[in-house]
């Protein structure tokens, strides 16, 4: 607060204990244990960030906002608690708002907290400063949206902004703070007594117990059962109680990306390697914290076979139910108390059949044993099998790690090439399949964690975030990205046979990314064979610094649009 400010007030005033809204705001994230905030400076929000710094909170700052929230997008999905990103007004806030959209697609708790222009001169569009609507603008796009205008609300609506984020289906919440706010003053007591603590944010919602006594028999008649696993089982955390049910049961079980880990790839009940098997043959399939969107073919069509099939559905979102196709069996309530109420209800469980049991066993086998020697080679330049097979054998040897993962073929590849040994140590670009997302992750995971990180980008999909590397550099940051570089989108053989200029999907041949991350202090690796990658990788996780390989891969690696070209639409005209 200014001099002249406090000399201005009425003597009774300036001898009271003040407080304004830069402080309310940081009392109240503090009071509802927010330790981070990830950010881009600027106005109006410079000197709250400033002030949350010396206030103990770890304040991020990025190069870009789009980055800095899809980093606390994935420090929502990590921590259960909603990541914070903070962005200035109008083009800061749009440009968070990506961040936001796909928070809310893919049900990870994140509130983005803007700066905005003053309501009087927004509503009358007299043209302030990056005048927009920005809450009519976001509201649209998340989960709930709210402004705060008076100082003594600034508790209750970041307490509302926080329940909205975590309760029932989490979610984006977007928050709006007109600069006025933050100046506002008035007596510090009477601050203190308006900020709110949330208390139970999200509650446990029980199932009703006729829907698992409906779900169990269901699955007791199944020949050939099968359980999905989705990201929405990894995010709740019920790792124990998940796990104990798949083992008692006995069933088959598929993970999602994100839900790889829940229980070891390399599990006996697996049907991860005999995907195509388990969707087609099933009969009764249980999905726990997974949607029947595209990422499942919506549960019809080819990729489910002819066999009629009953699903069981496990989520907290009601209307998640018959999204597709009818859901015999749904129950709905949090993940934990559901797959709790199973277990108890369970008894004495008959295993699957056999002869079911060993065709999934069967093929899984084989597809491992025909990868294998894929995985091994030693092809200079690289293949994507050749350079996957090395990640491969260094996230077996460090469990821990986390893995983040994007691209077009080096993210479908990777996806069945990886095997993940514990829950959330995997996370890519989930259920919107956005590039972009790479680095922003990598940050909030290696800050959430204290794990060690390795980011597999495709070349393609580094360029959306690359300029964070010196956001990894400036913060010290135990980040190594591995960069699978075939010079293009898809592949970098592509030919503009119409004029001089290269083909809209080719890059500059030969390009060295690692010379990006030495430009500010990090270590760049260039690495054109798999042994070279091995080292390079191993090395990075050792030292724990900010390091960037290079991996060379041969233009001609990859397949248009990876393993999803049939959403890529072509012309019927189109030239040989």
């Amino acid at each position: 607060m200014s001099d002249a400010a406090v000399k201005a007030m009425p003597a009774q005033e300036a001898e009271r204990e003040l407080t304004d809204g830069f402080h309310l705001i940081i009392d109240a994230l503090k009071l509802n244990g927010v330790k981070t905030i990830y950010a881009v400076p600027g106005i109006p929000i410079t000197d709250f960030l400033r002030m949350s710094q010396a206030e103990g909170i770890r304040v991020l700052s990025f190069r870009h906002e789009q980055n800095a929230g899809y980093a606390a997008s994935i420090a929502g999905y990590l921590t259960k608690a909603p990541g914070i990103c903070l962005t200035v007004s109008a083009p800061g806030f749009l440009n968070g708002l990506t961040a936001l959209a796909h928070a809310t697609t893919n049900c990870f708790p994140m509130i983005l907290i803007s700066g905005s222009s003053e309501r009087e001169i927004v509503d009358l569009q007299q043209g302030d400063y990056e005048e927009m609507d920005q809450l009519a603008i976001a509201k649209p796009l998340c989960k709930a949206a709210y402004r705060i205008l008076h100082a003594q609300d600034i508790g209750i609506g970041i307490a509302r902004a926080i329940r909205s984020a975590v309760s029932g289906r989490p979610g984006g919440v977007y928050l709006d703070l007109p600069a006025k706010l933050f100046g506002q003053v008035m007596d510090a007591e009477a601050g203190r007594k308006s900020l709110v603590k949330v208390i139970d944010a999200a509650p446990a919602q029980i199932p009703a117990p006729d829907a698992i006594k409906r779900a169990l028999d269901v699955l007791k008649g199944a020949k050939r059962p099968l359980i999905v696993l989705g990201k929405g089982a990894a995010y709740a955390q019920a790792d124990d109680a998940i796990r104990s049910f798949v083992e008692k049961s006995g069933v088959p079980f598929l993970p999602m990306s994100m839900a790889k880990g829940l229980l070891p790839d390399t599990h006996p009940q697996c049907a991860g390697a005999a995907r195509s098997t388990v969707l087609a043959q099933s009969d009764v399939v249980v999905m726990i914290g997974a949607r029947l969107n595209w990422l499942l073919s919506h549960g019809k069509g080819k990729t489910w076979g002819t066999e009629p099939k009953k699903f069981i559905q496990i989520d907290i979102e009601p209307k998640e139910m018959d999204s597709n196709v009818e859901i015999a069996a749904p129950v709905v309530g949090d993940i934990g108390s559901c797959v709790n109420a199973m277990l108890a209800a369970m008894g004495g469980w008959a295993a699957p059949p056999a002869d079911w049991v060993k065709t999934v066993t069967s093929k899984r086998d084989e597809n491992v044993a025909k990868m294998a020697p894929r995985l091994m080679n030693n092809n200079v330049p690289m293949d994507y099998h050749g350079a996957l097979g090395v990640l491969r054998t260094i996230v077996k040897e460090r469990p821990d790690a986390i893995l983040v993962n994007e691209g077009a073929n080096t993210l479908d590849l990777a996806r069945g090439v990886i095997d993940i040994y514990k829950p959330r140590k995997r996370i890519d670009v989930g259920t919107w399949g956005v590039m972009g997302i790479g680095m922003g992750y990598a940050i909030a995971a290696a800050v959430e964690t204290g794990k060690p990180v390795l980011c597999v980008e495709g070349d393609s999909a580094f360029g959306f975030s690359g300029m964070e590397v010196e956001t990894i550099c400036r913060y010290k940051l135990p980040v190594c990205v591995v960069i699978f570089n075939n010079n293009g989108i898809y592949r970098g053989t592509d030919v503009n046979k119409a004029g001089s200029d290269p083909a809209t999907t080719v890059f500059v041949a030969g390009a060295r990314y690692d010379k990006m991350m030495e430009a500010f202090g990090g270590v760049g690796i260039n690495a054109t064979s798999p042994d070279e990658l091995k080292r390079a990788v191993n090395e990075a996780m050792d030292s724990g610094k900010p390091t960037l390989i290079n991996a060379v891969i041969d233009p001609a690696a990859g397949s248009e649009s990876g393993r999803i070209g049939n959403l890529n639409p072509q012309s019927a005209l189109r030239k040989k």
